[in-house]
């Protein structure tokens, strides 16, 4: 079964990135070129993709911070890691937990058909706990923070069954004294070995969370990417 969403096709070299077009091309499967790594980092921040057909020579000639992107994206996309000769993909041997698939073909049918489309996460998360309550028609529940971003919040809860992603939802910070306006992207139900809870969006940032956040993460929230440390 070939994957639903288009795989994204990195490499520095044009002619590189159009051997990689054509053999997706003939696998009939849907691409996506992408010239850099920064490049496909901005791809995956706003829209699904099901893997990453990579050079590995631009791998290599990766620096700094493209670098980090780099591998933040390879550990969190099936990736295949090969060399063009020619018309010809050769995929390499990658030592460790690198390992990878023996062909394309391989590649696209079984890592990239089982991986579950998703988005790349936009801002980094940090480990803060504070106090929240949630604002409901009904109760004021106590509950506490367990990570923090531009993005939004992930809060304990026990029973996180009794919503529905998408619904809004008030929370309180106290330490703040602010009444912060989210939405449910996700729930982790109870009983997986992990906290139970709630993973919110901010439904808008104003001057006053704004200032909160800025205080609390201690970053610019044009510059703190959700990346992996290489």
């Amino acid at each position: 079964m070939p994957p639903s969403y288009p795989i994204i096709a990195i490499a520095y070299s044009e002619e590189t990135r159009q051997a990689f077009m054509a053999a997706l091309e003939q696998a009939g499967v849907a691409a996506v070129a992408a010239a850099s790594f920064y490049d496909a980092e901005t791809l995956v921040l706003s829209g699904s993709y099901s893997g990453l057909l990579v050079d590995l020579p631009s791998i290599v000639k990766a620096k700094g911070d493209e670098k980090v992107v780099a591998c933040s994206l390879t550990n969190f996309f099936p990736t295949l890691r090969v060399r063009a000769v020619g018309s010809v993909l050769v995929p390499m041997t990658m030592p460790g937990a690198a390992r990878q698939d023996n062909s394309l073909n391989d590649f696209l049918a079984k890592s990239c058909s089982a991986f579950e489309p998703r988005r790349l996460r936009q801002h980094r998360r940090r480990e803060i706990i504070m106090a929240a309550q949630l604002h409901g028609p009904e109760s004021c529940e106590r509950t506490f923070t367990l990570n923090l971003s531009w993005g939004g919040v992930f809060l304990l809860h026990s029973f996180p069954e009794r919503f529905t992603i998408g619904d809004p939802l008030d929370i309180y910070l106290p330490e703040a004294e602010l009444l912060v306006p989210t939405s449910i992207r996700w729930l982790r139900p109870w009983g997986d070995r992990r906290f139970s809870g709630l993973g919110l969006q901010f439904s808008r940032i104003d001057d006053q969370l704004h200032e909160a956040l800025t205080i609390l993460l201690k970053s610019d929230p044009d510059n703190d990417r959700d990346r992996l440390v290489a």
